[in-house]
């Protein structure tokens, strides 16, 4: 993704974030779609270099590893409640069971800031033992509380 496209996403985020803050929960499902979308797009890369279908780049993991640390503790509060109806793949679980969501998501932000700091090492063995662990959390909270495609 180049620079301007991902400018224009995290400006998309923002103003989504901005929006919902006077009460429009589309735009809650909207900023954690391009939360998620944004994740996914910087997994993507490391997810290849972990099983061979990609060159592992260390540099390039490091600069995956640190987006998603970036955006991996803004997961909570793109879920606000009534943002749980429209457009989105959110189960209800996930406000029935907040408490284990809100755990899952910690899970996540504490295991991918974990990857930013380990891929600093440049230790290819290190850095695909800690991205499972990413991928791990990941899975846990998508097998709860996402709607299957």
């Amino acid at each position: 993704m180049n620079k301007s496209r991902l400018l224009a996403a995290a400006s998309a985020l923002t103003l989504s974030a901005l929006a919902f803050a006077h009460g429009k929960p589309d735009d809650a499902i909207d900023y954690r779609m391009g939360l998620m979308t944004v994740i996914g797009w910087n997994i993507d890369p490391l997810g290849a270099m972990v099983k061979g279908k990609t060159p592992f780049d260390a540099a390039d993991f490091a600069k995956h590893a640190n987006r998603i640390a970036n955006l991996s503790d803004q997961i909570v509060e793109g879920f606000p409640k009534g943002s749980d109806q429209g457009h989105t793949d959110a189960k209800p679980d996930i406000w029935a069971n907040w408490d284990d969501f809100q755990s899952k998501a910690k899970d996540l932000d504490t295991q991918a800031k974990l990857l930013a700091e380990v891929a600093k090492a440049n230790d290819e063995a290190k850095d695909k033992e800690q991205f499972k662990k990413v991928a791990e959390t990941c899975k846990a909270c998508h097998d709860k509380y996402k709607k299957k495609d």
